[in-house]
């Protein structure tokens, strides 16, 4: 019997576990409220076995809020290996992608206020959370290149006025700076992911309830609406039927 291998699996385990019992508590007092001791209680261990996992209550804040990007930049982009398997188009392909974020943000409420809500007391992410946070707008940015290549968009009719407004890491995440007339497009492709990640925000936290007779319709709608920042058209008509989860 392979004890190393053994003790692994049983590490692994209970990583999971605790991961698990946290994930519950932030649905319940959220991640302000989260400490070891209650992940302790709650897992029916001694806080000794929990420290053992995450000596602090920060590693553990860091390991969902890797969970998170993780999971959420997953379903995205298993969307878009869908779409583009079906042959859609950049538009469709967006639309597609925006909606299992969207399906994913409700499904999993306190993970996606984790990432996207009001920062959390006293933490503040480490760098090791970076490379899992850029799964969404690495799948958005792909999508926008995809457009480009293939003649796609519209050319914009406002530039950005003066030097670049981006920072060299955000357009290297794009894969350079475009030719003109879309020299500014990775400034738009910012504001696309703003906006969307702006819209969840108000969905998810029920802004829009009062206001909105069909949440998902509406969702449609504004990734549509915005989307037109960078030159794409997102086909509405036509679409399959959706279920709205709001």
């Amino acid at each position: 019997m392979d004890v190393t291998s053994f003790a692994d699996d049983e590490k692994t385990a209970r990583h999971a576990a605790l991961k698990a019992t946290a994930r519950q508590l932030l649905l319940e007092t959220g991640a302000a409220g989260l400490s070891l001791e209650a992940v302790a209680v709650g897992s029916g261990l001694d806080v000794a076995e929990v420290e053992g996992v995450f000596p602090h209550r920060d590693d553990l804040l860091t390991a969902l809020v890797i969970d998170a990007y993780e999971e959420s930049g997953a379903a995205m982009e298993e969307a878009d290996r869908n779409a583009c398997a079906a042959g859609a188009s950049a538009g469709a392909r967006l639309l597609a992608v925006t909606r299992a974020l969207r399906t994913w943000s409700f499904d999993n409420s306190a993970a996606f206020t984790l990432i996207y809500g009001s920062p959390v007391p006293g933490y503040h992410a480490p760098q090791d959370t970076v490379p899992a946070a850029t799964r969404t707008p690495a799948v958005l940015a792909g999508i926008v290149r995809s457009a480009l290549a293939a003649g796609e968009l519209t050319p914009p009719r406002r530039t950005v006025p003066g030097p670049p407004l981006l920072r060299p890491e955000a357009v290297q995440l794009f894969g350079g700076t475009p030719d003109a007339p879309f020299a500014d497009l990775v400034e738009r492709g910012m504001v696309l992911w703003s906006n969307l990640i702006g819209l969840l925000v108000f969905q998810v936290f029920s802004r829009t309830h009062d206001s909105v007779r069909d949440e998902s319709a509406y969702f449609d709608f504004a990734i549509a609406v915005a989307a037109e920042s960078i030159g794409l058209v997102v086909p509405l008509d036509g679409t399959p039927g959706r279920e709205d989860t709001a």
